[in-house]
Order: C-alpha cells, then structure tokens, then sequence
C-alpha cells in the first residue's frame, strides 16, 4: 500500500525518536507526510547514558525532512515531567493539535542484568528499567493525550518488545519483563478510556530488529551485509530492519479504519499480511511466528515460509 501524502496536515509526536524502531517510525509518518516532533536525550550536544552519540534527534529531524515530512527535534527526558509538559504546550502553540501519539520511550537496556534473577538483579538499575520502561510512557500520556482528544480520530500507539500472546511467556529477566508487559496493559486501559472521544489505542511490537546497536555491536554487521549474522546466530535470519515497523506504523496511522484495532497488541510481520507492505528487501518476515514455531521448539533455523 502507498501512504505517500496520506498524512498531509497531521502532527504526530514520537517520544524516543532518537533511534531504532521510533526512528523509523518518525521517518515513516514523516515520509507520509506528518509534521513529527522527534524526541529524545541524545542531541549532538548531550548523550544520554545509552551511550551512543551517533544517533541524535537531530538526525532523526533532518532524515524526516528528507523523507518528505516536517521534522521537528525537541530534547525532552520523558521522566521528567515540566519537560513534557513544556513539549506539548510547544505542539498545541505550534501546531494546535496532535494526532498521533506514539510512546517508544525505552533506553533500559544498558541498565539490564540479564543473568540475574530478581533477587540478584541490582535494585537501583532494575527500578531504572521499570522507569524508562513504564513511567515515561505514562507521563507522556498524561500531558499529550488532552491535546490529542481535542478533535476526533486520534491514535495513541503504546510500542514493546513481543505480542501479547508471546508475552505470556516469562521474558527474563524480571524487570524487563515487566517493563515489556506494561505497555500492553497500558494499552489495554487506554482502549476502554479513549473511544468515546473518538480515538484509538493499540501496541505495536517489531519482531527481531536490526537496530543500530544490533548492527554494529552485538553482529558487527551493517544493513548491507546483515545476513552474515545468521553465522553467530543463525535465528537472525528472521531479522528485520526498523523501516519495516515504521511501514508497519505508517499503515496504522493512515488508515480510516484504524479503530477495529483499539487494544489490539499487533506486530510488524501480521500488519504486512493486513496492509501488504513488505521490509526493505522486499521480504514479509513473520518473527514472531518463527520464534514460536521454530526457535521455540528447537527445530534447525529456516525461514522458509516465515519471510
């Protein structure tokens, strides 16, 4: 499907735009004509304590440009209230509406001991993963979503790690699971309080992103040579780039009919079966399908059916 200019005169706000999956997904509403606000704590003046300097909201403003958009990069540390407050005080003087909220806010990762069980796990950093994880989602709704309900037709996307059918399963360690839970409740009270104001609200999840850090630290691979990676793992074969839940995203946003989904928990690889777009290759990937079926199980990586 093409959602080129479908978006023309909306404004989105992507909280944790920075890089990833929300990268992509500002790039993509932008490329379908959004005006997006890219926010994040790495700027090219500060680096947030993920660490990565190479990815800034900056950037990510300026790859929304070129796709067609309007990119806009306010730095914003969702955890700090004042700060979204002022964010969307910014929007509503701005813009005088918003449209689509997407919270893609994470950053945990570099706080998560991924051996620990709960008891092991340092207190301090695991109740930094419930943070980045859950409470930066909840103050961005709680300041955003007055401006989105202003007009009929909002979507408010909550964006996690696994579906909710996947996610019954316990994803160790204890905090991240939890922290990858919580949107999908999140979403499901949301679902309940938004309809009647005429919006929408659903979880998305990406199956197993090639993300920057993904590419470069944990494969030491590039987008161009991606596959190489399957010879450490040869479950990547299942990968997919973060352009492909950006689509994913894009599909929702454009859309008129985006509320059958209202609680729904939807994944990269089933939109593509809905809307028939495909990742950068050209390829579906169903992960987490595969992952169930075949990593799950044991059985020999083959994506044969799966992408």
């Amino acid at each position: 499907m093409s959602t080129s200019g479908a978006l023309a005169g909306k404004v989105a706000l992507v909280a944790g735009a920075t890089r990833g999956a929300g990268r992509a997904m500002a790039v993509e509403l932008g490329r379908a004509g959004a005006t997006v606000y890219a926010t994040g704590r790495t700027t090219r003046e500060r680096v947030s304590e993920v660490g990565r300097a190479s990815e800034t909201i900056e950037g990510t403003a300026e790859l929304i440009d070129e796709a067609g958009g309007t990119g806009v990069a306010v730095p914003t540390d969702h955890l700090e209230p004042e700060q979204v407050r002022e964010l969307v005080d910014r929007i509503d003087r701005e813009q005088g509406r918003l449209d689509i909220l997407v919270n893609d806010l994470w950053g945990g990762d570099y706080f998560v001991q991924w051996d620990k069980k709960m008891w092991e796990h340092d207190l301090e950093a695991g109740l930094r993963v419930l943070r980045l994880g859950m409470e930066s989602h909840i103050v961005t709704s709680r300041y955003a979503i007055p401006l989105l309900i202003r007009q009929r037709g909002g979507l408010v996307v909550e964006v996690t790690d696994g579906t909710a059918e996947f996610n019954t399963r316990y994803r160790k360690p204890f905090y991240y699971d939890l922290a990858k839970s919580a949107p999908i409740r999140m979403t499901l009270g949301l679902s309940e309080e938004l309809p009647e104001y005429g919006a929408t609200a659903l979880c998305l999840t990406p199956g197993w992103l090639r993300s920057e850090f993904m590419l470069d630290t944990a494969f030491k691979v590039t987008e161009e040579n991606w596959q190489d990676g399957s010879a450490q793992n040869p479950h990547f074969a299942i990968s997919e780039s973060p352009t492909y839940v950006g689509r994913a995203l894009a599909a929702l946003a454009c859309d008129p009919d985006v509320a059958r989904f209202n609680g729904s928990s939807l994944s990269s690889g089933g939109l593509a079966q809905e809307y028939g777009f495909t990742d950068v290759d050209g390829s579906a990937p169903d992960a987490w399908r595969y992952i169930t079926e075949v990593e799950q199980e044991g059985k020999p990586a083959d994506v044969t059916g799966y992408r």
